[in-house]
């Protein structure tokens, strides 16, 4: 686990962001752990969440010429993502996000911030169904711009209900982009096993017995 990683987590766990116990999921699975990217809800909270992006895209090597944000929950993310990378990495990247209906007055239009160009970068939490992932490579390409893939904050690493597939691998295979995580199911076991701070040691079953049921075959 690189030290971003391990930033984050300790990061989700001091927040909340990441619990363990027994959730129910929407999909009905029941969960022993839950994520709510939402309860980054602070300015120092969020500054570290821009941080991990930030670094887990120059870990990940994947090229692109700006950041794009599918509204709602991209819309922060990608402002956070552009500021770290500017301020932590020298690289000062245009972003932009897009409505939910489009504008018919004053400038107009789906998209805030920069137009769409060149190899467009998706930020977003997490991919469950992958609906807004596709309609946000829909629109990228209706811009005549080039998806350049997808930077998430958690890879579950969890079949869908119909598919041996996760959302993430479906997203890869179809799309034939990459998906790049801050962390995954088996980084956040690596931590437990690893003995990280913040983590309790009796959630290290539970996520063993869930990746084994609901994991996908990489992930296993």
């Amino acid at each position: 686990m690189q030290a971003f990683q391990r930033d984050f987590l300790e990061l989700a766990l001091r927040l909340g962001v990441l619990r363990f116990g027994r959730f129910t999921l929407k999909s009905g699975r029941e969960s022993p752990y839950f994520f709510n990217a939402g309860l980054f809800d602070s300015g120092s909270a969020i500054a570290g969440l821009g941080r991990a992006y930030a670094a887990a895209l120059v870990a990940s090597n994947v090229g692109c010429d700006m950041l794009f944000g599918p509204a709602y929950k991209g819309i922060p993310l990608v402002a956070v993502t552009a500021l770290a990378l500017a301020e932590q990495h020298g690289r000062d990247l245009p972003y932009c996000f897009n409505r939910k209906e489009p504008k018919d007055h004053g400038e107009g239009g789906r998209i805030v911030g920069r137009a769409l160009a060149g190899r467009v970068l998706i930020v977003d939490d997490v991919i469950t169904a992958g609906v807004a992932i596709r309609e946000s490579i829909a629109l990228i390409r209706a811009a005549g711009a080039i998806p350049a893939g997808v930077l998430l904050a958690l890879d579950r690493e969890e079949r869908g209900c119909d598919s041996a597939r996760s959302a993430v691998q479906e997203v890869r295979a179809t799309f034939q982009l990459p998906v790049v995580s801050i962390l995954t199911l088996t980084d956040l076991i690596a931590g437990v096993e690893a003995g990280l701070g913040g983590v309790p040691p009796a959630a290290l079953p539970g996520l063993r017995a869930y990746r084994a049921e609901y994991g996908t075959r990489a992930a296993g």
